[in-house]
This record gives structure tokens, sequence and C-alpha cells, in this order.
């Protein structure tokens, strides 16, 4: 233990001294100076969030985009070769897009998928069946692990905290392990699916495992998060919450079941055009978005253009989340040019802290830093490791993020869900439960890969 927490001290205190290899080494001159600053300060406006009232894409897409403005006038006034960062920033751009419009039309499929009440009657079908506090934590913590693989984890946690506070508004001792079941059980279940979590998505595009090999990790997701809940299960009340049987039963609308087999067919096409046409995964996504919208036309045509409109659901998808993913990235792009990222792959070698550890120690550093800029640094330092560690390194930012309550973008969306009963103090008080599953699920890691030599 005491050397994981080692290995991240050395992580962080040691990033002023990385170079990057096969770039220019930047990290020395004023503009390298300058943008680690200013990417620290921005990093720290964004995780301060709720304390400033500054939406954490503001930020963000402030230090991406003028980091990479300030590196082209360094470039310009030392009579450097511009090429090179025009290069860097259509680079950058190109990776961005993949993921952009990847989560642009899933974001699509699940406000389409509300505005048909598919998630009322999911609602409703838990709250009326009569189940006690403990039936109901175990039913929201196993839907937010399989449905998060498909929905992402974000949208999941989302979703199934709205249905906690639903089914009850006031009692902690069921709604605080409740919001920490949801979080943990939508981080585990998005680390085996590349659509689970932005993180995993990240690594499966950038051609580090095909998306079967993703799978691999379902034993150690799964165990993991069942040796945490099983510890919050402990803690929470057999009674049965109170249940208003006058409340209107919500009907799903007139072709709602057609909108969830398309969206199950879009995931499909696109995992074929990655892996089997080596086209990016969001290709096959927007052709799923045509699909949804010639679907769209249809009910128009039948029951008027209130019915369903998929620009609707277009508007309503939270673009302050996609202008976030543009800017980190694009600022961690900087920074890799630069050339502050090197360490990463530095401290990956054998001969220094090795793979496995580096990757354990990132599981505690995407608790504390986020997991997407965490992923997206290791991603372009690009340490050689064989799929096995890749996979590993997938486990620990996804798992790793849910130890603290703003550690995963699925924490921080359940903490505005439930302002003053889901804080970072009631999420410590649970925290060893999650360290016991984090661990746990490394070991099962370590036994399939490393013991059993399974791939």
């Amino acid at each position: 233990m005491i050397k994981i927490f080692g290995i991240l001290v050395l992580f962080l205190s040691n990033v002023v001294y990385a170079t990057n290899l096969g770039e220019p080494d930047l990290t020395n001159t004023w503009v390298g100076i300058i943008s680690l600053f200013i990417f620290v300060v921005g990093y720290y406006v964004i995780a301060n969030e709720e304390k400033y009232g500054i939406d954490k894409s503001v930020p963000a897409l402030f230090v991406g985009i003028f980091t990479f403005l300030l590196i082209a006038i360094y470039f310009v006034t030392n009579n450097l070769d511009i090429k090179l960062v025009h290069e860097e920033a259509e680079n950058v751009i190109l990776e961005i897009a993949e993921i952009f419009f990847f989560l642009f039309v899933a974001m699509t499929y699940i406000e389409s998928l509300l505005h048909m009440r598919v998630f009322d009657s999911l609602k409703y079908n838990l709250v009326s069946k009569g189940y006690s506090y403990r039936k109901l934590f175990w039913l929201t913590g196993l839907l937010s692990f399989f449905i998060s693989p498909f929905a992402d984890n974000l949208t999941t946690a989302l979703i199934l905290s709205t249905v906690l506070f639903t089914i009850e508004r006031e009692n902690k001792e069921f709604l605080v392990p409740g919001a920490i079941n949801i979080v943990v059980a939508a981080n585990a279940g998005g680390a085996w699916s590349p659509f689970g979590d932005i993180t995993t998505l990240m690594v499966w595009t950038s051609g580090k495992g095909d998306f079967l090999d993703f799978l691999y990790l379902f034993p150690s997701s799964i165990l993991g998060y069942l040796a945490t809940a099983f510890l919050l299960s402990l803690v929470v009340p057999r009674t049965k919450p109170a249940f208003d049987s006058e409340v209107e039963v919500p009907q799903m609308k007139e072709g709602a079941k057609t909108i969830i087999f398309l969206g199950a067919l879009t995931i499909v096409i696109a995992v074929i055009s990655h892996q089997v046409l080596d086209f990016p995964a969001m290709w096959g996504m927007m052709f799923g978005l045509v699909l949804l919208k010639a679907y769209s036309f249809k009910l128009q045509k039948k029951f008027g253009k209130n019915h369903f409109d998929v620009f609707h659901s277009m508007a309503r998808i939270e673009n302050n989340t996609l202008m976030f993913f543009f800017g980190i990235l694009s600022a961690v792009g900087a920074l890799y040019f630069l050339g502050w990222l090197t360490l990463a792959s530095v401290v990956y070698e054998p001969n220094y802290l090795g793979p496995i550890y580096s990757n354990i120690a990132v599981g505690f550093l995407s608790a504390i830093v986020d997991n997407v800029p965490v992923m997206s640094a290791i991603l372009k330092a690009n340490p050689n490791m064989d799929l096995s560690n890749w996979l590993l390194v997938t486990l620990t930012a996804g798992i790793g993020g849910s130890l603290i309550s703003f550690g995963s973008a699925a924490g921080v969306g359940v903490m505005g869900k439930l302002k003053g009963i889901y804080t970072f103090s009631s999420h410590m008080k649970y925290a060893w439960m999650i360290l016991i599953g984090y661990f746990i699920s490394i070991a099962i890691w370590y036994f399939q890969f490393e013991m059993l030599k399974i791939y």
C-alpha cells in the first residue's frame, strides 16, 4: 500500500522533469512553463466548479485553445517550422472528432429514450413493487452495472440516482450507500465495454485492443463491484419505503421499443465499422444517427411533429460535457507537444517502476485528477505495454475514479443530483469499502493475465 502511494507521489513530483522524445523539447522555454502553469490553474478551477460557479467546459476550452495559440506564437517569433504545430493541431482535432461525434450520437439516443419515457417506465416498475430498501439497493446497483456498458457511466448514474431520489428523499442511511453503489457500479460496468466510459472508448479507438478484448475485464469489474456492494449493503436498512399508489403509471410512447432496437443496432454497426472495416467507430455511430432520423420522420408522419423529433433530442444533450472533452483533450495534446508527458513512458520502464505498479497508481491518480486527462496523457506518452497491461490501465482508470466522490464524471453527476446528501465527506466514510473492491479487481486481473495467461 505504501509503495503504491509512493509511486503516485513520485509520478506527481517528477512531472517537471519530463521530456518528449521525437518532438521538440520546449519544457524549459517560456511557452512550456507558462502552458504548464495555465494547465494547473485551469484544472484547479475545473475541480472547484461548484465553488466558483464556472462551468468546467469554460476553463477546459480556454486552456486547450489558448495553449495551442501560445505555441504557435512561440514558433512564429522564433522562426521555427510552424507546420509542426499545424500538423499536431490537426492530429488532435482528428482524435477529438472521433470521440466527440461518438458521444454526440450516444447522448442523442439517450435523450431520445428519455423523451419516449423509457426510463420513466423503468423507474415506476422499480418503486411500485414494494421492495425493501436493501433489495432496491441491489436492483439499482446491478442495473447501473449492466446499463453503463451501453449507455455510458455518467448517463447511467444520473438516471439511476434520479430513481434513487424518487424512492426516498430523506433517509440518508439508504441514500448515501445507494448513491455510492450506483457510482461504483457505473464505473465498474463502464470499464469492460468501449461504450461504457470515455477512457475505455479512448483506449479502444486508439487501437490498443479489439472490442472483444475488453470483455476480459468483466470478471475483474463485477467481482470487485460485488465485494464493495456487499459491504455497503450491510449498512442499508431492511425496511420498506412508502409508495403512493395513486401516482399515474407512465407509459412508453409509440415507437420507443423500435428506438431501443435502433440504439442496439447502432452499437453493432459501430463495432463492425471499427473492427472489420477499419473505420473510426464514430462512422458507424453517425450511420445509426441517420437511422434514428429516418425513423423520426416516419413517426412524425404518423403522429405529428411533437411526438418525436431527433433534433429536439440533440438540443437537449449536455453540450458542456462535449466542450469539456474538447478542451481537456486539446490541453493534454498541447502538453504532449511541449514535452511534458514523457515521464509517463519513463515510469513504465521495467527498470523503473514497471507497467503493473504504474497502472495501479493510475487508479489513485484518476480519483484525484479525473480519469479522462490521465488516460489521454498515457495514450499520448504511449508506453510500451502488452494487451494485458493496457486492459489493466483501462480497469484502474475506470474503477479508480470511484475512490473519491469527484474522481469520476458519474460521481460528480450524482453529487449534483443529491446535493447535501451525497457529499465528499459522506463518500469518504465508506471509501475503505471501495478500496477493498479496487484491489480485488486488480487481484482478479493478475490471476487472469499473470498466472493463467489467458490471452
